[in-house]
């Protein structure tokens, strides 16, 4: 039996691809296409905009609709003046793409009661090591710990699955920042129904 044509394309963020691949699987949207693009950006922000519009480029006369799973995650809006370059393509709203976790009046109301929040999610708990400690070099330089994480106050995990394990590395996590702890069971949060109103559900 032939496949289906992927006439849809999710390009998103490596942070979130996992959950978007799952409710993919799911819902068997066998007409979604899903790329990543490496999350290790979010730690030189100035290089998504140019890094989605490679993918833009390659992609725009391959599907019917493209959708770009990134919030402006911190380019200052480089980001939209690329999307306003192709018809048609929308992105998350907000500013960071774990607040589509959360949802977007809950991110404000914990960033309103404390600026100095560092959030976590299922993926940076189980890539902690990769993406916070050996990226910032924390390993090779502890004094640099806590010249990044001085002003910040609580750690806050965005749980996308209710998991002892990652709960416990979580807690370990804010443990090793120093800074207290403090849980929320999330889901996929507005990724469902953005992603639900893109694919035509």
């Amino acid at each position: 039996m032939p496949q289906p044509a992927k006439t849809l394309l999710v390009i998103a963020c490596g942070a979130i691809a996992r959950e978007i691949h799952q409710l993919k699987t799911l819902n068997n949207w066998e007409h979604m296409a899903l790329q990543a693009i490496d999350a290790s950006l979010h730690f030189t922000p100035e290089k998504i905009a140019p890094a989605v519009r490679a993918k833009l480029e390659e992609a725009q006369h391959q599907f019917e609709r493209i959708y770009v799973a990134f919030a402006d995650c911190g380019t200052y809006g480089a980001l939209d003046s690329v999307l306003g370059d192709f018809s048609g393509v929308e992105r998350l709203p907000g500013l960071h793409c774990y607040a589509s976790f959360a949802g977007q009046a809950e991110y404000e109301r914990l960033h309103d009661e404390d600026p100095g929040t560092f959030y976590l999610t299922d993926f940076l708990v189980q890539h902690f090591e990769r993406f916070v400690v050996k990226a910032l070099r924390f390993d090779e330089h502890p004094e640099l710990k806590e010249m990044f994480f001085g002003n910040y106050n609580r750690v806050v995990y965005l749980a996308q699955t209710r998991n002892a394990k990652l709960e416990q590395r979580a807690r370990d996590i804010a443990e090793y920042l120093n800074l207290r702890y403090e849980e929320s069971y999330t889901g996929y949060g507005e990724l469902v129904p953005e992603l639900n109103a893109f694919v035509g559900v």
